[in-house]
């Protein structure tokens, strides 16, 4: 290792340009990656919704719609707005009308309908003219046009990341040792931020939700491997010259760091097995993360060391991070009284947080923070309601039964509306789907009746539906919607001709046949639309699900689906369950192994992984008794962190007091602990806690602000446990330690004299000072040490030399 070491540290000017090359390479590449606004895309392919919108993908176009409120108008000004609006460039539709569902106590609702999609360019740019129309009006926008989740996260998270560099740099001026270990930290930190943001390219696409916190969370979770590298470092120094002490703390700090990595790698990597494929997404992301910044502190922050060892010399402070012994004797004092405490947590923890009221969806959610389109669908809702739109796909072709489904799905009272083609109004009381005779349609359209016959037997011939022409056309009944599109077909080749009002008639219907069918009519499918006067998710909600899967399923037994937020929240709710378990064994089994390697003993990883699940129970019993709602995904998310991550700060504890006590008495042990793992936990935890702490209130994305509010709380709960209970397992649990131990250890009984002591064999401990070596000697002085071999004794006082016969006072005197 120490080979190692020094051809890093030898070779650091290669190494130098070898980052400098990697940072210009990162600059360019972080921008090819592809970034997927789109969660409902990672539900897992066997799902329902996933099936589903890949259909309406593959064969609906979905016009962007707007749900636009006016304040303080008149019902004629609003009318007014909407003739200007319907007029306007890239606006296909505007419905309103005189009901309460548009116009309600001087607030008009416009709900808009674009010539393209979502993001097509011609429907944000109708968008941005309906404002301009609007400006100066006390206006509400919503929907999902122009509303981009990854560019307003993306704004958050720059802010959120200023705020965690400012508070980073605050910390590391409380717990550094000099000034000059900050710049090498947040330099070796911002390259391997600036590595894992310009190889995301590697995974193709990655989610807004990555993109965005993936920085933050990497800096709170890694930024600690540099620091012990540093405190490495300047223990070193103190004996060593500079190019030395880089060489001995980067071979002490290598094993550390790689050992204390993976527990964080573990938690993250049990996260890649989430049927919610956002799991897997963020895991990746955060564990090249994890490796990118171990590879920054491994190969570039030895050569910083070296190079600015001069300034870091110069500019030592003293250290602000306090003894606490105090606290130590409390715990010590408590030992009784603490553990049972922590096991009514445990129980307590347990039960609320299986009780921990989960959402799926994020219309339920609320942030600390608000934006303007969360401000504006607020107000929207509270004044003409939500809207929450489900759409049926069933195999197209016999517009007959789905006329009888939209009929009984109409008379449900769960739904508001119900569209479809076989009930879209046409004509004169006839349905686009409404099979028409040639007479009945040369009555319809004021044609000749012959004219009509010959347009119906040219449509046969065309359909290949010869037997009608032969057999006879009067009986031949066409779809409205099949027979309007054929014959303006035939008038736009010229094979026909009609009057001017007739002309102007098919070609207005053409425009709204041909929206229809891209909307409601696919090559395989149709698709159905209804609105429901029901909450987006919830068990009412999920419970109507299975009741319209039951009638659907009797008009068409194969093939059809269910696709909206609704039915995406209901899968989520459904693979939660596994999801969770799945999660929770896996964290707690990897970490387990990497405890169990680490201590070589069985009881102390148990006792660690009870002490950071009982601070994940503790956190998410939160939402429960503030009977609050928390996104699922939170929960999968910050449960991996705490676990993978929090346990670091068990881990310091432990290995302090299971190398201390072999030299000093147990309650000794536990003090000295604390006071050695203090400045390592309260910075790391600050960092992490005041990260998640900026993300919950900063972020306006109700999922990201869920997940930063549960790991700033989960930290800080980790924090508390490890200091104020820890100490007292360990304790109390000293026996279960020694007797699952792997190997035995012999501990040597710590010896505590005070005088002239004679000194005999290997002596590890305090002899007014720290001392490990073999003695034979007299010692003037205090020891508090074990001795491995030999003995302590107190020293014989010498006797008085003998008075020779014949000498007496004289001689004496």
């Amino acid at each position: 290792m120490e080979r190692i070491a020094a051809f890093i540290v030898d070779k650091r000017k290669a190494f130098y340009l070898l980052y400098i090359g990697a940072a210009i390479f990162c600059v360019f590449s972080s921008g090819w990656v592809a970034v997927n606004d789109d969660l409902t895309s990672y539900l897992s392919d066997t799902t329902e919704t996933r099936q589903g919108l890949t259909v309406m993908e593959a064969e609906f176009v979905t016009f962007g719609t707007s749900r636009i409120m006016v304040d303080n108008i008149s019902y004629r000004q609003a009318e007014s707005l909407a003739e200007q609006i319907e007029m306007m460039e890239g606006v296909k539709s505007v419905e309103f009308n005189g009901s309460r569902d548009h116009y309600t106590n001087g607030s008009a609702l416009f709900s808009i309908t674009y010539d393209g999609t979502a993001t097509d360019p011609v429907s944000l740019e109708g968008l941005d003219g309906v404002k301009a129309l609007l400006d100066g009006y006390d206006v509400y926008i919503t929907g999902d046009t122009g509303d981009s989740a990854s560019e307003s996260l993306n704004a958050e998270m720059q802010v959120v990341m200023v705020i965690a560099v400012v508070i980073i740099l605050v910390v590391l001026l409380f717990t550094s040792h000099t000034y000059m270990e900050i710049p090498v930290l947040l330099m070796t930190f911002g390259m391997a931020a600036l590595m894992n943001k310009g190889t995301n390219f590697i995974f193709g696409e990655i989610s807004f939700v990555s993109n965005s916190v993936a920085v933050v969370l990497q800096l709170a979770l890694a930024i600690d491997y540099a620091i012990i590298l540093c405190h490495r470092y300047t223990e070193e120094r103190e004996q060593l010259e500079a190019r030395e002490a880089v060489v001995a703390a980067l071979s002490k700090a290598i094993p550390e760091i790689a050992g204390s990595s993976m527990t964080t790698l573990s938690g993250l990597g049990a996260m890649c097995f989430m049927q919610f494929g956002i799991g897997q997404d963020l895991g990746l992301v955060l564990m090249k993360s994890i490796v990118l910044s171990l590879l920054a502190v491994f190969t570039l922050m030895p050569g910083l060391l070296l190079s600015f060892s001069s300034l870091i010399d110069r500019t030592h402070h003293r250290n602000f991070v306090p003894k606490i012994t105090a606290w130590g004797r409390l715990a010590v004092k408590t030992r009784f009284v603490m553990p049972p405490l922590f096991v009514v947590l445990l129980i307590g923890g347990f039960v609320f947080a299986n009780r921990c009221p989960y959402a799926y969806g994020q219309t339920e959610l609320t942030t600390f923070r608000q934006s303007d389109a969360q401000i504006a669908q607020q107000r929207v809702n509270e004044t003409f309601g939500r809207v929450n739109t489900l759409a049926v796909i069933v195999p197209k072709g016999d517009y007959e039964q789905e006329g009888r489904l939209l009929r009984e799905l109409d008379r449900m009272p769960e739904t508001d509306t119900v569209l479809g083609l076989a009930n879209v109004d046409a004509m004169d009381g006839y349905v686009l789907t409404d099979r028409l005779t040639p007479r009945r349609f040369a009555e319809l359209t004021d044609l000749d009746i012959e004219v009509a016959r010959l347009l119906y037997s040219a449509y046969a011939v065309d359909q290949e539906d010869y037997g009608q022409v032969v057999s006879g056309l009067d009986s031949y009944g066409v779809p409205l919607i099949d027979m309007f599109l054929y014959v303006y077909d035939m008038m736009d080749e010229g094979y026909i001709s009609l009057d001017a009002d007739m002309t102007e008639t098919i070609e207005d219907l053409h425009v709204q046949l041909t929206d229809a069918q891209l909307q409601l009519k696919g090559e395989n499918y149709s698709r159905l639309v209804l609105q429901l006067n029901l909450p987006e998710e919830g068990e009412e909600t999920f419970t109507f699900l299975d009741t319209l899967h039951e009638i659907v399923g009797r008009y068409y037994p194969e093939n059809s689906l269910l696709v909206g937020n609704s039915t995406s929240d209901f899968d989520l709710s459904a693979s939660f369950g596994n999801d969770n378990m799945l999660i929770s064994i896996l964290t707690i089994v990897f970490v387990i192994l990497v405890l169990v390697f680490t201590f070589k003993s069985a009881g102390l990883p148990v006792l660690l992984i009870l002490v950071i699940q009982g601070s994940v129970w503790i956190n998410f019993s939160f939402p429960y008794l503030q009977k609050e709602p928390l996104f699922f995904l939170s929960y999968l998310v910050v449960s991996s962190i705490q676990m993978g991550a929090n346990i670091d700060y068990a881990i310091v504890i432990a290995n302090r007091y299971v190398e201390l006590k072999q030299t000093m008495s147990l309650k000794d042990a536990v003090i000295e602990s604390l006071n050695e793992a203090f400045p390592t936990i309260i910075t790391s935890g600050t960092i992490l806690a005041s990260a998640g702490v900026a993300i919950g209130l900063l972020s306006t994305t109700a999922s990201i602000a869920s997940i930063g509010v549960c790991l700033g709380r989960g930290t800080l709960i980790s924090i508390f446990l490890v200091m104020g209970i820890l100490p007292q397992i360990l304790l109390l649990g000293d026996t279960i330690i020694e007797k699952t131990a792997f190997t035995l250890k012999t501990r040597h009984l710590v010896q505590t004299h005070t005088g002239s002591l004679l000194v005999d064999g290997h002596v590890r401990g305090y002899i007014s000072g720290m001392v490990d070596a073999d003695f034979s000697g007299i010692l003037h002085g205090s020891i508090n040490a074990a001795v491995a071999t030999g003995a302590v004794r107190p020293e014989e006082p010498p006797q008085p030399a003998a008075i020779p016969a014949g000498k007496g006072a004289d001689s004496h005197a």
